[in-house]
């Protein structure tokens, strides 16, 4: 006579030991459905400690695609579908096994319930970090020296950010840095580019009046000349470090810092051509006239900065940041292709170092994005759109 089924609290567990040869029987758990809060999640096993121990976030507006963000890097999530059936068996309350009891033949044979059948799994791919969003919310209310004007318009502190930007917390932290983001009562914002000049004539005019010499300049002393100049503190500090960098920890009472040649120089380049495109010997005469004694310009500082054309027998300045340009490379190279419609590689290069494509080398961007020809053995490569 066959013994009576009775439980047995192995459960899921007993999946985990099953030999190559073995088997298990399964059944239809009483709650089984579609479940659709449940789903699987392939991971490297690299993140594996970031997602038990909760330090992973999902970031992405209800009109985006999510992300998975750890503390250093972005994720994609997407669902991949399979075509064998994956079964998800809960843990051991919700399972049962019973006894086949011949007499010479007894044996336990496990039974299985399935709570549902997933169709595929979340798998995670490195992506880089979607900052350009991060550049268009603070480029909606610069900080001016006129701070009535920022009344209108949406200020962000930090919570804000990384809810509204798809990137890591240390490359968000990163984009703020490159965009020259400062933390103002509270709200992360960008300095209006016609008060960071400003700031910096006045810095650099004072350095005359008060013999500082622009590779060591104090801190303290920097501040409080510029305080009683009507200088907030905070954008007196921050422009020295967008110009420049901390040489020493403490001296006379406080930092020392050192005007960096080529953030300067750009800066000037900048405001110079803000108003369009110069012949080369006006610009150039223009430019050598507005920088310091001190420092030693060279036309090389303004790649990735500026563009030069010939235009009959005159050359010709324009100003073309990569700065400005869009973070996705397929952006990148539609407006580099609406610039110009063939580039030699010696100019191509300052605009597409910096992108970032985990997985993608620069050369594999180059094989997507555009048509390499070499009019000669000797000639430079010229690259056109694809």
């Amino acid at each position: 006579m066959m013994e009576q089924p009775h439980s047995c609290c192995k459960g899921a567990e007993v999946l985990l030991n099953l030999q190559p040869t073995s088997s298990v029987s399964i059944q239809y758990h009483p709650f089984f459905g579609p479940h659709d809060d449940l789903v699987l999640l392939e991971l490297d096993e690299k993140l594996l400690s970031d997602v038990l121990y909760q330090r992973v976030t999902l970031r992405g507006q209800p009109d985006e695609d999510a992300v998975l963000c750890t503390k250093s890097k972005t994720y994609s999530v997407k669902f991949v579908g399979t075509s064998n059936s994956v079964f998800l068996i809960p843990p051991a309350d919700c399972s049962t096994s019973h006894e086949s009891g011949r007499e010479n033949d007894k044996q336990q044979v496990a039974t299985a319930s399935v709570i549902k059948v997933a169709p595929g799994n979340m798998e995670l791919v490195e992506v880089a970090p979607r900052l350009d969003k991060l550049k268009s919310i603070l480029s909606e209310n610069l900080y001016s020296s006129d701070e009535a004007s920022t009344a209108m318009g949406d200020l962000y502190k930090w919570d804000d950010l990384i809810n509204k930007v798809q990137a890591s917390d240390d490359e968000l932290k990163a984009g703020l840095q490159a965009l020259s983001a400062v933390e103002i009562d509270g709200y992360w914002r960008i300095v209006d580019e016609k008060y960071m000049d400003v700031i910096l004539r006045m810095l650099l005019h004072n350095s005359v009046l008060n013999d500082w010499l622009l590779d060591s300049l104090v801190e303290d002393k920097v501040v409080s000349v510029l305080e009683l100049d009507g200088f907030p503190h905070k954008l007196v500090y921050h422009c020295l470090n967008v110009y420049g960098s901390r040489v020493e920890g403490e001296a006379m009472g406080g930092g020392v810092w050192r005007l960096d040649a080529r953030r300067v120089c750009v800066h000037f380049a900048r405001g110079i051509l803000r108003e369009g495109k110069r012949k080369m010997e006006s610009f150039m005469e223009e430019w050598l006239r507005m920088i310091p004694e001190e420092m030693q310009p060279s036309f090389d500082m303004l790649e990735g900065e500026v563009l030069t054309e010939k235009l009959g027998v005159e050359t010709w300045v324009r100003a073309l940041s990569v700065s400005s340009l869009p973070t996705t490379p397929a952006e990148r190279f539609s407006i580099l292709f609406k610039e110009r419609a063939k580039w030699e590689w010696k100019d191509l290069e300052p605009y597409i170092r910096d992108l970032n494509v985990p997985g993608l080398s620069s050369e594999a961007l180059l094989l997507k994005y555009t048509r390499r020809s070499q009019p000669s053995i000797d000639a430079e490569p010229v690259f056109s759109a694809r």
